[in-house]
């Protein structure tokens, strides 16, 4: 068996390994080592790759942001920054049909500017507006599906840990994807809203309305959000106006959660022990599976298959488009088996020399930049894909005696929705690029 034909056998193997539950980075990992040694019939560059891959990724001081920015996501849930998003959002909102769903949709993109993670964006809020949603008379299907789609809203707004990571992958610049992802990340929110809109009118009885709230109590509730708006600035807005590195800023953004957190009572030593732990371990984690993708990535470029590859779908003379459409189509399939943050890891280093070496009419950054938002915008898709979107199981969870069929009929709206934007991030580059274009 060839080198490229053990390359190839190693991703349906590697997929079997996910399907059975062993984690997505300890599959890698062993994918990874045993396809180095059949390649090469040796195990010292097995060995050699252990040394040299863990040292080349963990001393990366480009991946010192993602504990920073999960720091930061702890800090804000202990400092009731979800909560205060929820009820100034419910303020303007509320009063609205399916208001309260909308207002939970503009809190998870709030929260998603200060937490960088789909994940505990999606628990974080469900804990805040499930009960309103339940005392309003949402159905279990719209409230649920509502949750579990704005939670992806966490990976999209900047700052985004996957966004970090692609970042590094590609080697492009962190800043310019943040600017990159900000229209995609609004507009993935205001659709949002028009799905739930709808959703309200055409499904009867699937959405109660709140009382409005007086203006004088809307402003005394917009005061208590400042917190998350100054440190939204200092953290996005000082990257972008050059005050900062993007880790720089990470830091100030932990520190910055973690003082407001502290000020309000939500942040003593057990607290600040707890966010530290569940950090700790959440790091622990995404390194294992940056160490399982750097194996296993490793293992590819012994095999030769990402440059055979390439230069075969080249070769065959495949319109660009259509090799994009596959790769796009592949990772909303691959979204029903594992996490935003393995895909990316596992198909970055495969997908994009393929996608690279072919002609899309935009400069060579631009194309990095834009090929990163459409694929961080269909691996959020594949986080609310049924049967197994991770988002889906987390807030039906939380949702006790919500059956998941439910959940699932209620998301198939906001799939849609989600799918017309990508199509028009696809015909329409220049809603990703034109900030980019303005500001650099």
């Amino acid at each position: 068996m060839s080198s490229i034909e053990i390359g190839l056998w190693s991703f349906p193997i590697l997929m079997l390994l996910v399907f059975i539950r062993i984690p997505i980075g300890a599959a890698m990992l062993l994918v990874g080592i045993v396809g180095t040694y059949l390649v090469t019939g040796r195990w010292s560059p097995v060995l050699s790759q252990m040394k040299t891959v863990s040292w080349t990724d963990f001393s990366n001081y480009s991946f010192s942001i993602i504990p920073l920015f999960l720091l930061m996501g702890q800090f804000a849930s202990r400092g009731g920054m979800s909560t205060a998003l929820f009820k100034a959002a419910e303020a303007f909102l509320g009063h609205r049909k399916g208001g309260v769903a909308m207002a939970a949709v503009g809190a998870c993109a709030g929260f998603g500017a200060i937490c960088g993670s789909s994940l505990a964006t999606a628990g974080t809020m469900a804990q805040v507006a499930l009960p309103e949603l339940r005392r309003y008379g949402y159905s279990p299907s719209l409230a649920t599906a509502t949750l579990a789609a704005g939670g992806t809203l966490g990976i999209l707004i900047p700052p985004s840990v996957v966004l970090v990571i692609y970042a590094i992958l590609a080697e492009q610049n962190i800043a310019k994807l943040f600017v990159a992802a900000f229209l995609p990340g609004l507009m993935a929110a205001l659709f949002y809203m028009i799905v739930i809109a709808l959703y309200a009118r055409l499904v009867p009885g699937s959405a109660g309305v709140k009382e409005r709230t007086p203006w004088r109590e809307r402003f005394k509730i917009v005061v208590d959000v400042w917190p998350v708006s100054l440190i939204f600035f200092l953290v996005v807005g000082g990257i972008y106006l050059g005050w900062f590195t993007p880790t720089e800023a990470a830091a100030i953004g932990a520190a910055g959660t973690g003082l407001v957190a502290w000020l309000r009572g939500g942040l003593d030593w057990p607290a600040l022990q707890d966010c530290l732990k569940k950090t700790a371990i959440s790091s622990a984690m995404i390194f294992f599976i940056i160490l399982g993708a750097g194996i296993y990535n490793s293992f590819l470029a012994f095999s030769q298959l990402p440059q055979n590859s390439a230069s075969w779908v080249v070769e065959q003379g495949f319109s660009p488009w259509t090799v994009l459409s596959i790769i796009l189509i592949l990772y909303v399939i691959f979204g029903c088996f594992m996490d935003s943050m393995s895909m990316i890891l596992l198909t970055v280093p495969i997908f994009f020399p393929i996608v690279s070496a072919m002609d899309y009419g935009l400069q060579y950054e631009e194309f990095a930049l834009w090929f990163g938002i459409l694929v961080l915008m269909v691996a959020e898709i594949g986080l609310i894909t049924p049967p197994v979107g991770l988002n889906l199981f987390i807030i039906n969870a939380m949702s006790s005696g919500t059956p998941i069929r439910q959940t699932y009929i209620g998301i198939l709206p906001f799939i849609t929705a989600d799918m017309i934007r990508v199509l028009l991030l696809v015909l329409f580059p220049a809603v990703s690029l034109v900030l980019v274009r303005a500001l650099y």
